[in-house]
């Protein structure tokens, strides 16, 4: 039992992670809000704080940094750093992506893994917690250039992989040629065709359908679910999105096949506005195809409007889906979502609003999805994959969303009825961290002191 208050143990443990964790705020700011979420929670169950539970929660198994040096096309030698935090495994095998950026730190990917503890619980689905990458940029980079670096990669981080171990998928900067290259070097170095070792891989050597789709749509069934709490559907809602990669344009196809009218999105350049709803093909062919930027959107398409100034959160909206990267969405474009009559913001990215934000827009009573719970239909699908791999299956792409579908349903069920259970209706953080925590909390109980 807790020899002391709930309040005051959570503050003790977020001591000791600022005073352990130096120079990493992201991560801070993460465990802050899991743990301020705790404190109802081990109020009322108070042996769920022990045997010095959430001090080993907030503590990664693992953390590897290695060195990865690569030759350009000129024959110049460079030098990267790679990085893999195996946070959980105690639902199963570290799972989590990795993402090639060229700011990447060791703060950055704890957060992300240290988030995915949650995410990977709320799934159902049997899989620890991870996270990684390198500080590496592949725009611009040739496709041999890419291979060299991943093989480089992979040829370090394959000591640590395996598919009952930690099995990696993609994320930012790493999608499907990335996974390519980076499976073809494990198995070269192990031997093995080892199909469950990475997720996102090409659909005739091991891949699931829906699989590139699967955060975007994942993120839109979470609102689905949301807006039906309270007797509404998808259908005439507009919606505004940040972003324009994978996770943005597949939600942007899920939303208007459900009836929404997505008027605008952004990248790193700006953001387009077109109140007629997206061109969604015209935007896959600039944005996947010409790996282009939207002033070429509003080029192409009469009507459409470019802008640098402001932000696509000042466009008004009844749904705001966040899907670029980590505390994009502030206090000021929370308050411009709240003046303009928002109803729902759910995450499509990792944390993509602030404290403050998430502070106006609950304060507000605007219905806020975090990213734990939004965003899982990518996990959700990678460990829909594994079981794929294992069966040596392939399901259609039908099957494979209607289990999508399924798992993200079945996430808001819980999520809801945790925050049910502490008094906190419609409180969807609290709801996902107490639910996640449970089921790793009984399964570390269980383990013993590991």
């Amino acid at each position: 039992m807790m020899s002391v208050d709930a309040s005051s143990r959570i503050e003790a443990v977020y001591a000791e992670v600022l005073r352990r964790n130096p120079g990493e705020p992201e991560f801070h700011q993460a465990v802050r809000e899991v743990l301020h979420s705790l404190e109802p929670v081990l109020r009322k169950y108070p042996e769920r704080a022990e045997p010095k539970l959430v001090e080993r929660l907030v503590e990664p198994e693992r953390q590897v940094i290695f060195r990865v040096p690569w030759t350009d096309d000129a024959g110049e030698v460079h030098v990267n750093r790679g990085f893999r935090v195996e946070f959980s495994s105690a639902l199963g095998p570290y799972k989590g992506g990795l993402r090639f950026v060229p700011q990447l730190s060791l703060g950055t990917v704890k957060f992300l893994a240290f988030e995915q503890i949650f995410k990977n619980a709320l799934t159902g689905l049997g899989i620890g917690a991870g996270k990684g990458g390198a500080d590496f940029d592949p725009k611009g980079r040739s496709d041999a250039e890419v291979m060299r670096f991943c093989q480089s990669f992979m040829t370090e981080l394959h000591r640590h992989l395996g598919e009952h171990t930690d099995v990696p998928a993609g994320d930012i900067g790493v999608g499907s040629r990335e996974i390519g290259y980076l499976f073809g070097q494990y198995k070269r170095l192990t031997n093995r065709f080892e199909a469950g070792a990475l997720t996102g891989k090409g659909i005739g050597w091991g891949g699931s359908h829906a699989r590139t789709e699967a955060t975007g749509y994942g993120t839109v069934h979470f609102v689905r679910e949301m807006l039906a709490t309270r007797g509404e559907d998808l259908a005439g809602h507009r919606v505004v999105l940040s972003g324009a990669g994978n996770v943005s344009l597949f939600a942007v196809e899920k939303a208007q096949a459900l009836g929404a009218l997505v008027v605008a999105c952004s990248d790193s350049s700006g953001y387009v506005v077109d109140e007629a709803g997206l061109d969604l093909e015209l935007l896959k062919e600039i944005k996947l195809e010409r790996r282009g930027r939207l002033d070429t959107y509003a080029e192409a398409r009469p009507g459409a409007h470019f802008s640098t100034r402001g932000s696509v959160y000042d466009v008004p909206c009844d749904i705001a889906l966040p899907c670029a990267t980590q505390n994009e969405l502030t206090e000021e474009h929370a308050v411009s979502l709240v003046k303009n009559g928002v109803k729902v913001v759910a995450e499509g990215a990792n944390m993509p609003c602030t404290p403050e934000a998430v502070g106006v827009l609950r304060e507000a009573g605007v219905r806020y999805g975090p990213g734990k719970a939004a965003n899982a239909g990518g996990v959700a699908t990678s460990a829909l994959e594994m079981q794929q791999n294992a069966a040596r299956e392939s399901w259609t792409f039908p099957e494979a969303e209607s289990r999508l579908a399924t798992v993200m349903r079945t996430i808001h069920t819980e999520c809801v009825a945790a925050a049910d259970e502490f008094g906190s209706a419609d409180d969807y953080v609290l709801g996902a961290n107490a639910a996640g925590f449970h089921r790793v909390a009984e399964a570390m109980r269980s383990q013993g002191v590991v």
